[in-house]
């Protein structure tokens, strides 16, 4: 027994939005940015002279940040919740030097990645995940920001490589990439 398919189709908005190659240059300033944030903050914690992110002292810094986030877990109205207290207490902190690493390399593949516009939805979404754990984390900064615009280029990630790498790698891997047309009027022929 075959069932018809049934699809919804996309709202003419987010199709412009999402899926018009038109607005590649949009996304990729954006994506750019967001790459830019990233491989800064990264060589941040690579080339740290005390190597407390990388180095000989790796898990130094992190387990200070756990540290912090613990201290704000208290009062009636926490910055960090609970179950995520459980989390660092439990698997993160015995682990710090694997998080140190995890984190600074983290951040460094998913800014190379986006400022080459390769595997730009997966990037993405790696760098909204590491937000969501700063935020968890109590710690606000730019992480609100970059994660609302990780959460863009995850939804935008048709056009959001198209001006990158993605372009070329996403056909050879079976994935459609829009294509940019031009529509030519043709004038009709005299009759």
């Amino acid at each position: 027994m075959n069932t018809p398919r049934i699809t919804i189709p996309e709202p003419h908005l987010t199709t412009r939005l999402f899926a018009d190659p038109r607005l590649a240059p949009l996304w990729t300033a954006l994506r750019l940015y967001v790459g830019y944030e990233w491989v800064t903050a990264a060589l941040g914690k690579l080339t740290n002279p005390a190597g407390v992110w990388v180095g000989e002292k790796a898990g130094v810094a992190v387990m200070g940040f756990f540290k912090g986030a613990l201290a704000k877990t208290n009062g009636e109205h926490p910055d960090v919740q609970g179950w995520y207290a459980w989390f660092l207490e439990n698997v993160a902190m015995p682990n710090a030097t694997l998080f140190s690493f995890m984190v600074a390399y983290g951040e460094l593949f998913v800014g190379i990645a986006l400022i080459l516009g390769l595997f730009t939805g997966l990037a993405a979404f790696f760098g909204g995940f590491l937000n969501a754990n700063f935020l968890l984390a109590g710690t606000v900064s730019l992480n609100p920001v970059l994660f609302i615009a990780a959460t863009w280029l995850v939804l935008g990630w048709r056009v959001a490589g198209y001006l990158g790498l993605d372009h070329f790698v996403l056909p050879r891997l079976g994935v459609q990439v829009p294509k940019l047309t031009r529509k030519r009027v043709v004038a009709a022929a005299p009759q």
